[in-house]
């Protein structure tokens, strides 16, 4: 008999692969489509699944397809017979078998569910996409078999107005914030067009056709009628215009999300930062959903560099690793490698990269190992675009990004030899990790060659800090923190490397500022490494409080403090294109996380971990931090600090006092200059410690 859970199965990574596609092309601008402009991957429309299996006597297979099938036992070229129904069912008899299922499905993905006494559909069925290969089918995480993996599991929630608008032309409602989904006009009756558009502001609600988003429905109601709208918008407010005759009882939202647990907490003494944590983790809920999105209103597409970003955030907050795999699955694609990720060459290495993350983070080799010939295929891809002096030079094709900012991108450019650095590091530390022991070597060889070119190339000893690159063979002289930011992140620089670039180029006013959440995310960052946190804070409050006193319900993907209020949601040239609910608007809570509660995994999956808390300006703080073992609990004070472990791993707690702590448990060493250690080798514990708090540092 089977204690298993049977589960619908697929080809390995077709579900993503075709979630992705379907999810890509609900982006509209003013009515029209807007597909992405790289390649979408599907599922393989014709597949075949099979299990060996032995039985005492005959059993009863229960078995429901997601598309055409016919069953094959034991070779014979006659199908078994079976009702066509959406649930079926076969009789086996006794013995030794194989079971063939072959699916064919041009619209959804080829999936089967399948259980009996002795067996269920599970990971230990075999799937070919007939290649002349058989792998390991894939459970996706669907386990009733009345729900096929057709419809992504969103929840819903009705949400009403909070205040109504009477216009010239119609109405205006508004549901007090930032949300996304349906609308539904309840006994709605009469005949003509019902006009609706979705407005992130009240501007944009009321700019009409100008709106980047709206909606024409023809009605023809005699009896009242709910008419819901098929499309999922973001929006705050639904400017609602309708022909004359047209009546109804009321304006509903049916509010569209994924239902994941919020584990990660963070209050202090501060009720300025409190709102700034609460608004960055709706910011981020709001875009964790198949995927995890850039903004909801406009792009509603995948992109590495953003992903990335959701990912680190997600660490500290949801922990839900499912959406992370499904994104790095779906930003992936299928063979063969044509283009860089997104067709953006940075974004290729922010997608190995977040694999070193996700390992330190949450210890799945599992996964890892998965997606491991993915990695090979795409880091080959990239070594044959080196130019002949190693270095990543962008192609025609491919697009150099690194940020909204006036700089040459063409030739080599210093920032994304640095993570292609880091890619080359990633791959060798997974390459050790699963016993490939010749790619270790080979990438380990790599990468430490790429840094010696790195340093001698474009770091400027005179200057104190990296140049910005070269271009035919001429230096670009241009001094900007990005280079800098993520050798600091990398551990590139020596001890009196990192002093002149923090005087240099962090501290240096004089050098280009950067403006975009998405940059400021690794520039607070690498100030973070730097010792800057109460600058960091300072920095958090101003800039993100900034958007809350323009009344923002969720963050947005560009903010200029120095900008009128009338010119706030311009961007890409449109009155209306900025999006307000953007998910590398949430960049606090990684910073938070990291850094003001302070803890961070340094062994796989918190096998081992560092908490540094850290107050600066705050009377207290206290935060919990998900990790692979359960929460660690964090309370900080002038003079106390309580930590609650997990229950695995073993930690260190680093912390400064004025005079010698004392603690209920566990030896406290001196490191000298007023810090101290701790090591937290009690699992589920709290220890707690008692310090004289240190002034703040001016900065």
């Amino acid at each position: 008999m089977t204690n298993s859970q049977a589960t619908w199965i697929c080809y390995p990574n077709d579900y993503e692969h075709w979630l992705h596609a379907k999810a890509s092309v609900k982006r509209q601008f003013r009515g029209y489509i807007c597909p992405p402009f790289w390649r979408l991957d599907g599922a393989y429309s014709n597949v075949m699944f099979r299990k060996s299996f032995e039985i005492a006597e005959e059993e009863t297979v229960t078995l429901s397809v997601q598309g055409e099938f016919v069953l094959h036992l034991d070779g014979s070229m006659i199908p078994l017979p079976y009702d066509k129904t959406r649930v079926t069912s076969v009789k086996v008899p006794a013995g030794q078998h194989e079971l063939l299922v072959k699916v064919f499905n041009d619209q959804n993905v080829p999936s089967i569910y399948a259980e009996s006494p002795s067996f269920v559909t599970d990971a230990s069925w075999e799937a070919t996409c007939h290649n002349g290969k058989w792998v390991p089918a894939a459970a996706v995480g669907f386990d009733d078999i009345a729900s096929p993996p057709a419809d992504f599991p969103f929840a819903y929630e009705t949400r009403r107005p909070v205040d109504t608008i009477a216009t010239e032309e119609g109405v205006v409602v508004d549901f007090g914030q930032e949300t996304f989904g349906f609308v539904q006009l309840l006994q709605l009756t009469g005949r003509g067009k019902l006009r609706l558009y979705y407005g992130e502001s009240l501007p944009e609600a009321m700019a009409g056709e100008m709106a980047e988003t709206f909606d024409e429905l023809m009605i023809d109601n005699e009896l009242p009628q709910t008419v819901k709208t098929t499309v999922t918008r973001a929006f705050r407010y639904v400017n609602v215009q309708a022909d004359p005759g047209l009546v109804w009882s009321e304006i509903v939202h049916d509010y569209e999300y994924l239902p994941v647990t919020q584990s990660g907490e963070f209050r202090s003494s501060d009720e300025r930062l409190n709102r700034i944590w609460d608004v960055a983790v709706r910011t981020l809920h709001m875009n964790t959903r198949e995927f995890m999105y850039d903004g909801l209103k406009r792009d509603r597409w995948v992109w590495s560099g953003d992903a990335y970003q959701s990912f680190l955030m997600n660490n500290y907050v949801f922990f839900d690793q499912n959406v992370t795999k499904r994104t790095l699955i779906a930003l992936r694609g299928k063979e063969p490698v044509e283009m860089h990720i997104n067709t953006i060459m940075d974004y290729t290495f922010y997608w190995f990269i977040a694999f070193y993350d996700y390992y330190m983070y949450t210890g799945d080799l599992v996964f890892i190992r998965h997606c491991y010939p993915q990695m090979l295929s795409l880091i080959d891809f990239c070594l044959k675009r080196r130019n002949d002096a190693g270095m990543m030079e962008g192609f025609p094709e491919d697009w150099v990004f690194i940020d909204w900012a006036p700089m040459e991108l063409r030739g080599e450019v210093s920032t994304e030899q640095l993570l292609f650095c880091r890619s080359l590091e990633t791959i060798a530390l997974l390459a050790k990790e699963l016993g490939d022991l010749d790619n270790e070597s080979n990438f380990t060889k790599l990468a430490t060659e790429m840094h010696e070119r790195i340093m001698e190339r474009f770091w400027d000893e005179e200057e104190g800090a990296f140049i910005s690159g070269t271009f035919q063979g001429t230096r670009i002289g241009q001094i900007l923190k990005y280079p800098s930011m993520f050798a600091l992140r990398f551990g590139y620089l020596n001890e009196s490397r990192i002093e002149a670039v923090k005087r240099n180029v962090m501290l240096n006013e004089a050098v280009q500022k950067i403006t975009t959440p998405y940059m400021r995310f690794y520039e607070l960052e690498a100030m973070c490494e730097l010792g800057e946190k109460q600058r960091v804070l300072r920095e958090i409050r101003e800039y993100w409080g900034g958007m809350l006193d323009l009344g923002a319900t969720t963050f947005w993907e560009q903010f200029d403090p120095e900008l009128p209020a009338e010119a706030q949601y311009d961007m890409y040239g449109d009155k209306y294109r900025k999006s307000l609910c953007h998910a590398w608007g949430a960049a606090p809570l990684y910073l938070i996380g990291k850094y003001l509660i302070g803890v961070r995994p340094v062994g796989p999956g918190y096998s081992r971990y560092l908490l540094e808390p850290e107050l600066g300006d705050l009377e207290w703080l206290e935060g919990t931090v998900p990790t692979p073992h359960g929460v660690i609990s964090v309370y900080a004070d002038k003079g106390c600090i309580r930590v609650a472990t997990c229950a695995g791993g073993s930690g260190t707690l680093r912390f400064r006092s004025a005079s010698v702590p004392e603690t209920n448990e566990g030896e406290i060493l001196s490191n000298g200059a007023g810090t101290y250690e701790i090591a937290l080798v009690q699992p589920s514990f709290v220890y707690e410690v008692k310090r004289a708090f240190f002034s703040i540092p001016s900065g």
